[in-house]
């Protein structure tokens, strides 16, 4: 096995490994036609996601009328509610996706995962594709008592990942601001997915790299890591 740059790489999950957009979207319109809204496009809603469903259905309820936070409180538990009753409908890897982590692993890189997704939700959602066992960890938004873009998820995935064996160089990628700035912020080199949920344009995340698809993440981590 020849050395790799990376020891361990750690993935966000929703608009980056997996395109979770028409799930998600489902759910907030459902949370939504619950109080009369109107329906938002799958394309109005993956700005708002990255976040967490909290944040997302905030950003769903201010661009249909606003909320209070009795509203709120209420929907949000409508959303989740009928999120995880259809939690793999339409989700699926992205192209590439897969023979990715199969390079990575055949180099001996340990896989982790940091998304804002509720951790169950997250474990769900990778049990139905056939992918949690990829993963040396998975830890959700509720994990810790901070999430992204606090780093302390990110550095607790890269030592777990260590704990594991993984060893102790690693990158971190993901497709929102929450992601790079998590990643940076501890300490990591950070890729960025222009593929993904953008909140902003790519270039605007500040990360070290951005890929345009999966097929360009190994090269691009030798070069991070050269």
């Amino acid at each position: 096995m020849t050395h790799f740059s990376f020891d361990i790489v750690g993935f966000d999950l929703d608009g980056t490994l997996l395109d979770t957009s028409g799930d998600l979207a489902a759910a907030v319109n459902h949370a939504l036609a619950s109080v009369g809204r109107p329906e938002l496009s799958v394309e109005q809603i993956k700005p708002m996601i990255g976040g967490g469903a909290r944040h997302m259905l905030k950003q769903g309820l201010t661009a249909t009328g606003g909320y209070d936070k009795a509203m709120l409180d209420t929907l949000h538990a409508t959303l989740l509610a009928y999120y995880e009753a259809n939690i793999c409908v339409l989700t699926k890897p992205y192209p590439g996706v897969i023979e990715a982590l199969d390079a990575l692993a055949a180099k001996g890189v340990t896989l982790g995962i940091v998304t804002n997704k509720i951790e169950r939700f997250a474990r769900t959602v990778l049990d139905q594709l056939g992918l949690t066992e990829r993963f040396a960890c998975i830890l959700g938004g509720d994990s810790l008592a901070e999430s992204k873009p606090s780093p302390m998820p990110v550095l607790e995935m890269v030592k777990l990942c260590q704990e594991s064996g993984g060893g102790g160089r690693a990158a971190f990628v993901g497709d929102s601001i929450f992601d790079i700035q998590a990643g940076q912020a501890a300490g990591l080199p950070t890729i960025a997915c222009s593929f993904g949920f953008l909140m902003q344009p790519v270039a605007e995340l500040g990360a070290d790299a951005v890929i345009d698809g999966y097929a360009e993440l190994l090269p691009t981590l030798e070069r991070l890591g050269a």
